[in-house]
This record gives C-alpha cells, structure tokens and sequence, in this order.
C-alpha cells in the first residue's frame, strides 16, 4: 500500500491500481482477490459457490416476504431490516436437512417446527419491539386470524412515544411459499383509540384467510399518531411503529 501525494487526488480503480481516501488522506494499492470466472469454475472454490448461492436464497426469501407485506412494512421498518432478515433467513435454510448443501432453502426449512420457530417473534421495526411496547396479553385464534384484547388500559399497558395522543391496532395474515413466491395478504379492520386510562376491548377480525400453500404468519401492527385539530398525524414518519410475526403455522 503506498500514500499518493500528487495534487490530482483519484478515487476509484485505474487499470490495476485502487485509489481510496481514509482519514483525509489518498492512498493506491494494487488490485487483488480472485476472478470471477476462476470463483465459477475452479473446484478448489466449489464451497464457495455453494455459500453464494445458499447466500442468494436467503436474500431473495426475505425480498420476497417484504414485498408480499407490502405497505404493512413501510409503515414500520428500522434501516437494518434487510440485513436481519437475511440472517434469520440464513439461519431458516440451515434447517433444510433434505437438499444438497448450495440448494438449501427456507421454504422446506419452513417446514420444521424450529424453522416456524425461528421466524415467530421477529420484529421488522427493532426501534420499537413488540416486547418493548405492549405490556398486555392478547389471544390469537389462527384459525381465523382473530386478535382478541380485553380490559386493556391504554396509558398504563402500552409504551407509547412522547407526543403521542393515539394508538391504532390492526393484525394481518399473510400466506406465502416461498418455494413459489406466491403470497397472500389479508388484514383486518383498523381500531383507533386516545391514550388515556379508559378500559378498551376489542377485536381484529381479518375479512378472510389465505389460501395460499406454504406456510401461514400472523402479524400483529401498532401504530402512534398525535392528533391536531382534529386530524391524526404519524409520529417521526412511523418509526415508532411495531410489525411482529406473532405466530407463524
């Protein structure tokens, strides 16, 4: 590695030769690592190969579940998302004990009651973790999709931002195989409250269930608004929004 003192400072790769800048300073090295098509072909990086396309698998298992969510995701998402998805995603196609190590996959990974496991819980907003925000109980029927919340106190249950004057509840289904990438999202009603300290019960009846083969995550979304003159306004662009997989079936 050699330090460029020249007045033209470049950035970048010419021919063999990488400029880059660390700490206000211009420095050049040469250009390294391994072909492409030596990667693609030669058997000592056969392992390799199959890392990237076990790699590519679970990218494109967690791309696939954000799009079949839909506006659900953007409305509650922190910046790291993809990258956490990516690793529970890895982690899901690691419990594919049937196909060939480089064609592992989260959909038959899906299949194990670890993979379903592994995927319950998972919080698309780590900003605002379900566990951090609720402080009540709920009852799912995953039959039909139902959240069920009795007596539930909101100013004293519900770990709400400053500034917030409302909260609104919503769960949803979604059916997805990620074998096939087909999905199927169905939500539920909206129920919106004010903050305070009367006792509400309520239920989030979604208007169907998916029919979608694969397997079923149920979800479970709250979001805070500040209300001014009469109009309910998100708080920070949503990020203190919460999107869990509750259960998945």
């Amino acid at each position: 590695m050699a330090k460029s003192n020249g007045i033209l400072k470049i950035e970048g790769t010419v021919e063999d030769l990488t400029f880059y800048k660390q700490d206000g300073k211009t420095f050049v090295r040469r250009k390294g690592g391994v072909s492409k098509n030596r990667i693609e072909t030669d058997p000592n990086y056969v392992r390799t190969r199959e890392n990237n396309s076990e790699f590519s698998i679970s990218a494109g298992a967690g791309k696939t579940l954000r799009m079949a969510l839909g506006s659900l995701v953007f409305k509650a998402k922190d910046n790291k998302l993809s990258s956490r998805m990516l690793k529970t995603m890895f982690e899901i196609k690691n419990l594919d004990t049937i196909s060939a190590r480089g064609t592992r996959s989260v959909a038959i990974g899906l299949t194990t009651a670890e993979g379903k496991q592994a995927l319950t819980g998972f919080d698309f907003n780590m900003n605002a973790p379900l566990s951090n925000v609720l402080f009540t109980d709920y009852v799912l029927d995953n039959t039909s999709g139902k959240v069920t919340f009795t007596d539930l106190i909101l100013s004293e249950q519900i770990k709400f931002p400053q500034g917030a004057t409302n909260v609104s509840f919503q769960c949803g289904v979604l059916g997805i195989d990620f074998a096939t990438e087909s999905s199927e999202l169905v939500v539920s009603n909206v129920e919106n409250f004010l903050i305070n300290l009367t006792p509400v019960g309520f239920t989030l009846t979604p208007t169907s269930v998916p029919t979608t083969t694969g397997v079923t995550l149920f979800l479970l979304m709250i979001s805070f608004y500040q209300e001014v003159n009469g109009v309910q306004y998100s708080l920070k662009n949503e990020a203190y929004n919460v999107l869990q997989v509750i259960e998945v079936i």
